[in-house]
């Protein structure tokens, strides 16, 4: 109780609880307190994770979906910017009397998205190993192929809907509108391979996944190549 009795001295209270549980009221009324700091007496269960939020394992589930959560983020800002030079200095001219065939101009804006977006979520990978304390030695080759796959897909159905929202008023709000629906099969298999990832299993495990975002990349690129020229010029 030596603990027990310098809280009381520095005038902090005291939470007597019985071993391995904390009642459900007790939790609430410790949050409730929004306290800076906790010492837990008598072992890890006393107060420990128990009350200040979800063990290991059930943080560990929603990893995943906070990491593709960043991406599609940034990702958003990114992409929704991409034709925002030739909108603000009337450029867009110029882009439908370029000669050659016009999905180049789609190629070209798409690689300038994968790149920054690369930049991007490399950072945001950073950020995300040290704030969660996640050791990414030996997922990180997996994780790569799939983070590669999904931000190709992101970024080819994204850098589309730019150029189609590019003269709208409202395509602040229309953009992910329409681009968040048609990622569904993306981030689907994306959070689903990396949570299997990062926990543990080799990439060979996740193959389906993997097939998954190879194939709706492959739908993706060929509908913007094909359909940007009419889009361009619509």
């Amino acid at each position: 109780m030596r603990h027990a009795r310098r809280a009381g001295v520095l005038g902090a209270p005291i939470l007597l609880v019985e071993p391995e549980t904390v009642p459900l009221v007790t939790r609430d009324a410790v949050r409730a307190r929004v306290p800076t700091a906790i010492v837990a007496v008598g072992g890890p269960a006393a107060v420990g994770e128990i009350t200040l939020g979800p063990d290991r394992e059930r943080l560990a589930g929603v990893l995943p979906g906070v990491l593709w959560l960043g991406f599609i983020l940034s990702g958003l800002l990114a992409l929704g910017r991409t034709f925002l030079v030739e909108r603000e200095h009337d450029c867009w001219e110029g882009l439908l009397l370029a000669p050659g065939d016009k999905s180049a101009v789609y190629l070209g804006k798409l690689a300038g998205n994968l790149a920054l977006m690369a930049v991007v979520e490399t950072l945001v990978l950073a950020l995300f190993v040290v704030f969660f304390d996640i050791d990414l030695a030996r997922a990180f080759p997996g994780l790569v192929v799939v983070v590669a796959l999904g931000t190709l897909g992101l970024a080819a159905v994204g850098t589309l809907f730019a150029a189609m929202t590019a003269h709208v008023r409202a395509r602040e709000v229309l953009f992910p509108v329409l681009l968040l629906p048609v990622q569904v099969p993306v981030l689907l298999a994306a959070v689903k391979a990396t949570e299997a990832l990062l926990a543990g299993e080799p990439l060979g495990a996740v193959a389906h996944w993997v097939k998954l975002l190879a194939a709706a990349d492959v739908v993706y690129l060929a509908v913007g190549v094909l359909t940007f020229d009419a889009i361009l010029e619509g």
